[in-house]
């Protein structure tokens, strides 16, 4: 399917110079001089390396169809990643490269979505929120700001965070799966 290259938005995969990306975030550009176009920065889907691309307006660029299936995560081994389909319950693997780093993220039986292109899997999207338990993190100063009331943390997954100064060691915590940062305390 073709769109026009000021309509790409974060999230679609495109077919661009023979391989497939994913638009990772668009910005619409109007110079003082010439025409409008959109600054795209897209993601290789194969080897995750990066490109920043001006598309003109008129520019046509080919959106690939994507199917989204939910999977339920199982294990890992050396070979990759294995998931099951939650409606037929059959086993996906994975490559390392596929999963990159959201495999610290990953938790025992946590429901992915898993994208195809032409049943080829290209993309791994994670919940929207992840809990997680933060295993260090500095004392509360009396008298600190609130303009500065972040600390950094580590997360049980080795993970680091910023996080409100009122949390603590042991504290669960729920972030954004798709900005990695704090969202809120976790309710027990």
């Amino acid at each position: 399917m073709k769109v026009s290259g000021n309509n790409l938005k974060a999230g679609m995969i495109i077919s661009h110079k023979g391989t497939d990306w994913k638009v990772v975030s668009t910005q619409a550009v109007k110079p003082g001089k010439g025409g409008a176009f959109a600054q795209v920065e897209l993601k290789n889907l194969k080897d995750n390396s990066k490109l920043n691309e001006r598309f003109r307006a008129n520019e046509d660029v080919d959106r690939l169809f994507v199917e989204s299936k939910e999977f339920q995560f199982s294990y890992k081994d050396d070979q990759g990643f294995y998931f099951m389909d939650t409606t037929n319950f059959e086993q996906i693997n994975l490559s390392s490269d596929l999963v990159g780093e959201l495999a610290i993220f990953l938790q025992d039986n946590m429901v992915v979505s898993i994208e195809f292109v032409e049943d080829s899997p290209v993309l791994l999207k994670l919940p929207e929120h992840i809990k997680e338990k933060v295993v260090e993190t500095e004392a509360v100063i009396k008298g600190q700001t609130a303009a500065s009331s972040f600390k950094p943390a580590i997360l049980s997954n080795g993970f680091k965070i910023m996080v409100p100064g009122h949390i603590e060691n042991n504290t669960f915590i729920i972030l954004s799966s798709t900005t990695f940062t704090y969202v809120e305390k976790a309710k027990n």
